[in-house]
């Protein structure tokens, strides 16, 4: 069965999805990669009322021997079966700071290079509830991927991955399933996805929760975050394949976050809607 390298957008927010390309059958020695830039809407921060429009660097390349870069995660397929895709993972967890802008995996907002096109300086008199709340810097998640083939288009999708959160000791689970490719018309595909995420106590108390020392500084009601399902989502991606090397490819995610996550004080809209939109060049 022949898989197509297919092009994946991370840009589920603050905390992407940890998405792994297909796997990608091709001569010994060779890659395939894809480079391109766009933009991209999304809520401020998760649970964020107000928005915010950056630049969005796309990247995404696979080498035969296995090896793949995709947006902020890297990994490894070391399954030789056609049907099953499994692991090492590595993926960047953003920042965040009191203006929610600390960063977005695939954005780059606050690098001096990709700034925000539309900055939005708060101050807690602006009812922003992140202000007073402690910064959580990047942090680099480790872990794995399995990913099962129920048909050739219908792909089962998990990954496991540990580091995020103030103590780095946060653990997300990521599970999903995706409609690959689905040719609509000559050169026009859609990619549909659907998934879910569950969060350990760290997690959720250092995004969502707020220590009796933080109520201090921030004005918000202390509250603790357990663990649980943090969000559901849904995802369409539409690829316009412009010329065999060039490519329109546009994603629309709609999230809800769920559980402890959305009854938190933090939380001004527990639903996201995420759009974005890049051309790229394959190599």
């Amino acid at each position: 069965m022949k898989k197509l390298f297919a092009l994946v957008l991370a840009v589920s927010g603050s905390a992407a999805s940890a998405q792994t390309p297909t796997t990608n059958p091709m001569p010994d020695g060779s890659r395939d990669m894809y480079v391109g830039l766009g933009a991209i809407s999304a809520p401020r921060y998760e649970g964020a009322d107000s928005r915010k429009v950056s630049a969005l660097p796309l990247l995404q390349v696979q080498w035969s021997h296995g090896l793949f870069i995709s947006g902020m995660s890297a990994g490894m397929h070391l399954s030789e079966r056609p049907t099953v895709e499994y692991g090492p993972l590595l993926t960047l967890h953003a920042s965040r700071d009191e203006s929610g802008l600390g960063g977005e995996i695939g954005a780059f907002e606050n690098s001096s290079l990709m700034p925000s096109l539309i900055p939005e300086p708060l101050s807690r008199s602006s009812g922003n509830p992140l202000v007073g709340m402690d910064k959580i810097d990047a942090r680099l998640q480790v872990g794995g991927f399995f990913n099962y083939y129920l048909a050739p288009q219908w792909r089962f999708t998990s990954s496991l991955v540990y580091g995020a959160g103030i103590d780095r000791d946060g653990v997300q689970l990521q599970l999903g399933a995706q409609r690959l490719a689905a040719q609509i018309a000559q050169h026009h595909t859609l990619s549909f996805s659907a998934g879910a995420t569950v969060v350990n106590r760290a997690y959720n108390q250092s995004y969502f929760g707020v220590s009796p020392a933080q109520a201090r500084t921030s004005g918000n009601a202390v509250y603790t975050a357990d663990s649980g399902l943090k969000d559901l989502r849904l995802g369409v991606r539409w690829n316009w394949a412009l010329t065999p090397s060039w490519m329109l490819t546009s994603n629309v995610q709609v999230l809800r976050l769920m559980g402890d996550a959305r009854r938190s004080p933090l939380v001004e809209r527990p639903n996201h809607l995420t759009v974005s939109t890049a051309l790229a060049y394959r190599f």
